[in-house]
Formats: C-alpha cells, structure tokens, sequence
C-alpha cells in the first residue's frame, strides 16, 4: 500500500497508527451488508487510490490540511503541488463546498489551484452547493408562484457568500443600475399573495402535505433571513446585487467560479463503490443500475438549471438531502436487492457530520461510510471541537480503505476482502 501519512510538521495532530475500523468485524447489521456482497460477487475495488474529501464549507485551510494529511499535496509557500502519490490517485470531493466559513471564495481557489495541478479530481454536488443555485436561479426570468419563495427559502444560508462577492465583484455601476432599497426588497422577497398562489400551483408537483409544510416553513424562514440580512450588514440593495452578479461570476460561461458547477456532478461510481453527497432512495436505484451514472448525472444537471419545487423533494435532489428521514424519498430492500446485483456494495457518502472521524453503518441494510469529519471552524466552534479540522478516507485498490481525522486518535483500517 502506498503511504498514508504525511509527516508536514504543520500537522502533528493526525494518527500515525492505524486499527481495525472500530465495529467493522462485530456489528452484526455491517456483517450482514458484508454477508450480502459476497452473495453478489464480492467487492470490486478501483483501479487507482480515491481520496474522498467531503464537506468542506468554506474551509480553505480545512480542505489544505484534508490534501496534505492524505499525502496528495505540499506546500511549497503559498503554492501547492501534487506529490508522486497524488498524481496517481483520484480525488472526489463529496459536496457541500459552500457555506458556513470562513471563505467561500478562498476554498473555491483553492479547489482551482488543485485542479491546476493536473490532479484528477471529481467534484460532487452537496445540497449547501444546490441551495446557492436556486436562491440565484430564482431571480432570474420572470416570477412565479412556485419560485417566487426561493431566494428567501434558500438565500439565507448563503449570505456569507454573498457579502464575499459583494466584497471581490459587486462594482459602484452595478448598484447603481438598481432601483432603491425598498424595490430591491420587494425583488428579493415573496408576494404577500405567495401562500395562495404557491398552494395552488404546486399541486402538481407536490403532496398536499408537503405544500403546506413548505408554506409553514416559510414563515420561519422569512423570520431568519431578515434577522440574518441585519448581522450581515447588507442592504436589501447590496444582496440583489451580489446575487445578479453571482450568476455572471458562478453560471455564465467565461465566469471567474463557472467551472465548479459545469464539472459538478451527483453520483460517481468507482468498482462495488457508490460515491454520493447523501444517500439514495429506490427510484435512484433503478436509475443507476437501469441507466447508469452518466445518465443520472445529466438528468440531474439538467434539472438543477430549472429547479423547481418538485425537483428538490423529488428522487434527484434527494440524492444530496436524504437523511433517510420518513419525508425522505424511499430506500426499501428492492433499491438496495438492486444494488448489489449491479455489483454496487457501498455507499461512500458526506452531509452526516462526525466528532470522531468516519463511521461505517447500515443505512437501510446497505452499508454507508459517513466521509463527514467536520472540516469547517463554524461548524467545530459550534459543536465543540477545537482548532481546524483535517481528514480524508483514502480507497485504494488493494481492498484497503482507510479514515483518517485529528478527531480520532488513530486511523481506521477496513479491509472486507479480508474479513471471515
């Protein structure tokens, strides 16, 4: 096995020592995910090492220190570069770019710098990266019932990047091309008549359950976003702003970030391995096995771009919301049956955030690794952990699959070709 280790002085935090992934060899629901895929031919493993790097939320140095420690990257300055190890691996970054801090836009230079490199790497859509692409796509064209809501719906998580933008992008022309604060607010928010209208256009695309649930929330929503707008210190003018000018820079070809939604993909698929931000349900399923990834990922992109309601509670957008909740798209024993016939054994997965490095679980009688190892200083001074988070699960085809964090003490080895 290549090494694992990188002994950067700057990282004298990470475990040196490895052992047995804790549970691997005596949880009985994991022994009978492993039970299941000898069953089915047994695990097929990728033809080069996969670093699975997932929720990184705005976290640069988060995401440098998760490179490093997996050994694909150093630093030489303020510049980095791909090491032996790393010019032969793959790198799948598993959702959840955005958001949360410190920088949204430092991250994306630095994914832009990896990908400088000649790394291979694979960029995979989160639902955090799918809310800054509604909240954007809902101001643009005229307005509707069913879209009118989603800035305020989505937008708040994303104020953040927005002041970001207003900060690097925004130009005194572009505001000045705006009418005044209390227009610009009216743009930005719902009509007073949404709930009547939304109600009655969404019956085609959703549960009467879910509509009103929706309407619901928005309540809260508009609540926290005006609380939320206030602390960021943006006029209603500065975010309608930043927003329009989020779509040239993020979705307009030619724009500065345009390359991480038109490489953005949902699912990847790696030998016995399934690489997605959240988890799937059986529509997916079929999808997968019936279709294949590609096909999954071009229906996905293509959805996205006109993202509406019934998309984001439907089987697609599922793929990067699910927490398996019962309002979830469902995952039964048939999807899972049609999985390990299509030779597919694990989901390898992000957006379940971990204290204590990575956990490998049955989720619906398929067995999951939660990739999470809560990289961003938001979400670590909001939880408790100290300092900046580093951690990757490295893959490789030896059968070896390895989760490495400064949260656990050691790293933790799985290795199912060689369990009884």
């Amino acid at each position: 096995m290549p090494p694992v280790f990188d002994t950067d002085a700057c990282l004298p935090d990470l475990p040196r020592r490895l052992e047995p992934w804790p549970g691997a060899a005596t949880h009985p629901q994991v022994a009978s995910c492993l039970e299941r895929a000898r069953r089915h031919g047994g695990w097929r493993w990728p033809d080069k090492p996969v670093i699975f790097l997932s929720d990184a939320h705005a976290d640069a140095e988060g995401f440098l220190r998760s490179l490093i420690a997996a050994g694909v990257v150093r630093r030489r300055g303020a510049r980095i570069e791909l090491t032996a190890f790393g010019r032969g691996a793959r790198i799948v970054l598993g959702g959840d770019s955005l958001d949360k801090g410190p920088s949204n836009l430092a991250l994306l230079d630095a994914i832009a710098a990896l990908r400088a490199t000649g790394a291979d790497i694979h960029i995979l859509a989160g639902n955090h990266d799918l809310r800054m692409r509604m909240a954007i796509a809902a101001l643009r064209g005229p307005r509707s019932a069913l879209h009118d809501h989603l800035f305020a719906r989505m937008g708040r998580k994303i104020l953040p990047a927005l002041r970001e933008v207003l900060v690097r992008f925004v130009t005194a022309a572009d505001l000045a091309r705006l009418p005044d604060e209390a227009a610009c607010k009216t743009r930005l928010m719902p009509r007073q008549d949404w709930a009547v209208r939304f109600a009655a256009a969404a019956r085609a695309e959703l549960r009467p359950k879910v509509v009103a649930k929706e309407i619901r929330k928005l309540e809260e929503k508009l609540r926290k976003f005006d609380r939320d707008r206030a602390r960021s210190g943006m006029s209603y003018r500065e975010i309608l702003a930043a927003a329009l000018k989020c779509h040239e820079v993020f979705f307009e070809p030619g724009g500065t970030y345009a390359w991480f939604y038109e490489t953005m993909d949902v699912v990847a698929r790696s030998g016995s391995l399934l690489f997605v931000h959240a988890g799937l349900c059986d529509n997916m399923c079929d999808a997968l096995v019936t279709e294949g990834p590609a096909a999954v990922n071009a229906r996905y992109r293509e959805a996205a771009e006109r993202a509406s309601p019934g998309f984001y509670f439907g089987p697609l957008a599922n793929l990067v919301r699910t927490k398996y909740r019962a309002s979830d798209c469902e995952l039964t024993d048939r999807g899972v049956s049609a999985l390990h016939r299509a030779g597919i054994h694990m989901v390898v997965q992000g957006h379940v955030n971990n204290h204590e490095g990575q956990r490998l679980l049955a989720k619906r009688g398929l067995l999951h690794l939660e990739g999470d190892v809560t990289l961003d200083r938001a979400s670590r001074a909001l939880e408790g952990l100290e300092g900046i988070g580093a951690g990757a699960t490295l893959i490789f085809p030896s059968g070896d699959v390895i989760g490495l964090s400064r949260d656990y003490p050691r790293a933790k080895h799985f290795a199912p070709d060689r369990m009884s």
